[in-house]
């Protein structure tokens, strides 16, 4: 009888494909429906925005760090912005800070609405998208509400927000936070115990805590793999100490671990904006009243020569910045995110650097899947959470 001879067969899976989360590229040495090796391809989607930012004055950078990690606008604005105050020895009204919390927050709970709703659609479970976007929908409502834009609002600004909170946002606001927990409750009922989504996430993707430490894995991977840290406890910036929440933590490591990890934090982020809405006042405060930095009140610069010229040269000149270097973490969606800025005394950075938890999260991908099977591969990737806008900037 002939010796039976087998071989693998190496595949494409993207960079065009609808399960990769952007255009990552993976090639796949299959054994059956067993993969034997991988390796992540990476630089499809470059844009170059780091490289850009040095052509940009201070304030213009703020909307093309927005479009690096796309679903977490408003922490990449708000990273950037913290590190270039720290630059210029600013200390904003604590109003200021308050609001900044709020918008953080209910980014954190926008993004993982996006990971919940296309990480169920994934795997089978085609309405959870449905269901999430309709609370989505809402979040978006509430940026078109805030700056006219739904997707980036470009509402962070050095020195504090571009303008005061609209009308009625704060009511709108709590109102849709008042909403969530009964929705949140739907989404569970379609996915906690539902025997066929336990059997493709439970035990799959299984990462250490000593292997997560190793590849620099913080935010959701990390702490589901057992890692207690988060950069609002453990850094805290804006007042963060003074809110009351806490860090939810687990142990497994595998895609349901990391599923039930981000519903605890949506519900700590709706403690927080909750908290948030308390301390806000309607009307107040919403930059630093440095003259250096921002820009008359509209009605002064129509009346007033002295105010029309500071206004004039804010926006045609922009300010300039100390020479130095400066670093600032937050916790954003997908963990500790910053920018490195770096100025030489002018009023354009020299160089703008991202910390991507997107990158890192890119680089474990190997190591979760390998000796796997092929249809864990879309788990996975979907529990990681990747974006690649914000691992090809």
């Amino acid at each position: 009888m002939p010796e039976l001879r087998t071989e693998t067969m190496t595949v494409n899976m993207g960079p065009q494909h609808p399960s990769t989360h952007g255009v990552l590229r993976l090639v796949l040495e299959l054994d059956g429906e067993t993969i034997r090796s991988a390796s992540p391809t990476i630089g499809y989607l470059h844009t170059g925005i780091e490289k850009t930012a040095e052509q940009k004055k201070w304030q213009q950078v703020i909307p093309l760090v927005e479009r690096m990690d796309y679903l977490s606008a408003q922490s990449n604005s708000m990273a950037y912005c913290m590190s270039v105050e720290k630059l210029l020895g600013l200390e904003l009204p604590q109003r200021v800070k308050d609001i900044r919390i709020l918008i953080a927050e209910l980014q954190r709970i926008n993004s993982h609405l996006v990971w919940l709703g296309t990480h169920g659609m994934e795997v089978g479970a085609v309405s959870v998208l449905f269901y999430c976007l309709r609370e989505r929908e809402l979040l978006l409502n509430l940026n078109e509400r805030l700056a006219g834009f739904r997707f980036f609002p470009s509402y962070m600004r050095v020195g504090g927000l571009r303008e005061d909170l609209p009308r009625g946002y704060l009511a709108e606001a709590r109102q849709f936070l008042e909403r969530l927990p009964g929705k949140m409750a739907e989404y569970e009922d379609l996915l906690t115990k539902n025997e066929i989504y336990i059997r493709r996430t439970k035990g799959v993707g299984a990462i250490t805590r000593e292997e997560a430490l190793s590849y620099g894995l913080l935010g959701p991977i990390g702490r589901a793999a057992g890692i207690d840290y988060d950069v609002r406890k453990a850094y805290p910036y804006l007042g963060y100490e003074t809110y009351d929440f806490k860090v939810p933590v687990r142990t497994e490591g595998d895609v349901y671990a990391r599923y039930l990890l981000r519903l605890d934090e949506m519900r700590e982020s709706i403690k927080i904006c909750l908290q948030a809405l308390e301390r806000i006042a309607p009307v107040g405060e919403y930059a630093v009243a440095d003259p250096r930095i921002t820009p008359p009140p509209k009605d002064r610069v129509y009346t007033e020569m002295e105010a029309l010229i500071q206004h004039f040269l804010i926006y045609s000149q922009g300010f300039t910045v100390p020479a130095g270097e400066a670093y600032v973490p937050v916790e954003g969606p997908r963990g500790e995110q910053g920018f490195t800025v770096v100025s030489d005394g002018t009023n354009r950075p020299m160089r703008v650097k991202s910390r991507a938890p997107s990158l890192l999260a890119c680089q474990v991908l190997e190591r979760l899947i390998v000796n796997g099977q092929i249809a864990d591969v879309i788990a996975v990737i979907g529990s990681i959470d990747v974006v690649m806008g914000d691992v090809d900037r």
